[in-house]
């Protein structure tokens, strides 16, 4: 259903009852519910099957949705970029949502489809409400009983013939204008996605214009958001996209969210990128845990396993596990994950992997793009929800 489009702010709703988790696995199709009345939040994870049109792929999508009528306030599709518009097109009209936020990554598929996945994150229960600015959607918002909640996805830079470091700059000034439509600032930042095209070219440059632009906004060490950085090209030519997540208490003084180390690597701004190894948000009966984009990274920041993708998986997936265990948490509790292959012919070692420790059902899109730095292999992100507080 297409989210409403209102000017301000709505009252904060009372405080919601313990949620529920309900987790659905099949072929092709994963579902997370997490049920905290009156807000619903849906973690949807769509990969094609054997032969599948994206017709209906997407008419899977919607059917899964439909009978929750809720509201999609982020979506990321890995695919083509050749697929884009017919794609778009499709997804639009079966969601009967005209401005549908769709981020759009060439991701390659690991498989023979023009599409690796897509991942969306939806709303039922609560007013989603679409924020414009000079006649186009900016970001969309919720609230649920302790905090709002801002999406500002699809952040292309206009200028896409500047250098890259000018098109990232108008990016994060594109971003601030997202947030302050919202009443937040970068303060409020949770988490960020980044896709470069040509990453090895230009990350060290990438990092410090990011650097830059949060030491002016008084983002610290201790306060930065998740992030992901893999390399991806998108359909508008630009030298990158960008996706970001905030979230703003309703109390000032409530302590909402956690910046969590890593407890076995170092901090990333360590070896100079700017975020947080992962974010913990508490909401209202369930946590979430929000692990930034994780590699075969040493403690003292060095890649480890050079040229060895199976052991850069495993030592990847130890490191994410030590997060979870960190946090009371365990891959069971995963609500989205994003596997990044350099080749996509090692998806059959991750897969292999999760055979190993039991993990076939954990809900991940596998998908080809480059990491950022080139002895780097493999690279995972995730989000956990657990209930409780």
């Amino acid at each position: 259903m297409p989210a409403e489009t209102v000017p301000s702010r709505d009252a904060t709703q009372p405080c919601a009852a313990p949620a529920r988790i309900r987790r659905q696995h099949g072929d092709g199709l994963d579902l997370v519910a997490v049920e905290s009345p009156p807000v619903t939040e849906l973690h949807l994870t769509v990969t094609p099957m054997k032969g599948e049109s994206i017709n209906a792929m997407a008419e899977r999508l919607t059917e899964a949705l439909n009978s929750w009528d809720a509201t999609v306030v982020r979506q990321i599709v890995f695919g083509s970029t050749a697929a884009y518009p017919a794609t778009l097109k499709t997804l639009r009209q079966v969601l009967d949502d005209p401005e549908l936020p769709v981020a759009w990554v060439e991701g390659a598929s690991c498989g023979d489809h023009a599409i690796a996945g897509i991942q969306i994150h939806a709303i039922a229960g609560a007013r989603v409400r679409t924020l414009s600015g000079n006649g186009r959607p900016l970001a969309r918002t919720w609230e649920d009983a302790l905090a709002t909640h801002c999406v500002v996805n699809t952040i292309l830079p206009t200028r896409t013939q500047a250098t890259p470091s000018e098109q990232t700059r108008e990016v994060f000034e594109k971003l601030q204008t997202g947030l302050a439509s919202a009443g937040m600032t970068m303060k409020d930042l949770v988490r960020t996605w980044f896709y470069l095209d040509d990453i090895l070219l230009w990350y060290g440059e990438f990092n410090r214009v990011r650097n830059d632009v949060f030491a002016h906004n008084e983002l610290r060490p201790h306060s930065l958001p998740a992030s992901t950085g893999v390399g991806g090209r998108n359909p508008m030519g630009a030298a990158l996209a960008a996706a970001v997540w905030a979230v703003r208490p309703h109390d000032p003084a409530a302590k909402v969210m956690h910046f969590a180390p890593s407890p076995e690597q170092c901090p990333a701004p360590a070896y100079g990128s700017a975020f947080s190894r992962a974010v913990e948000i508490g909401s209202a009966g369930f946590r979430r845990l929000l692990v930034s984009g994780t590699a075969s990274i040493a403690s003292d920041g060095k890649t480890e396993h050079v040229g060895d993708a199976r052991a850069q998986i495993e030592r990847s997936m130890q490191v994410v596990a030590a997060i979870l265990e960190s946090r009371r948490m365990t891959f069971a509790d995963t609500a989205f994950a994003t596997a990044f292959f350099k080749s996509p012919a090692d998806a059959p070692l991750f897969a292999d992997w999760l055979a190993r420790h039991g993990q076939q059902s954990m809900p991940v899109v596998s998908a080809g793009c480059d990491i950022c730095r080139d002895n780097l292999l493999f690279e995972i992100e995730l989000e956990a929800v657990q209930a409780g507080g």
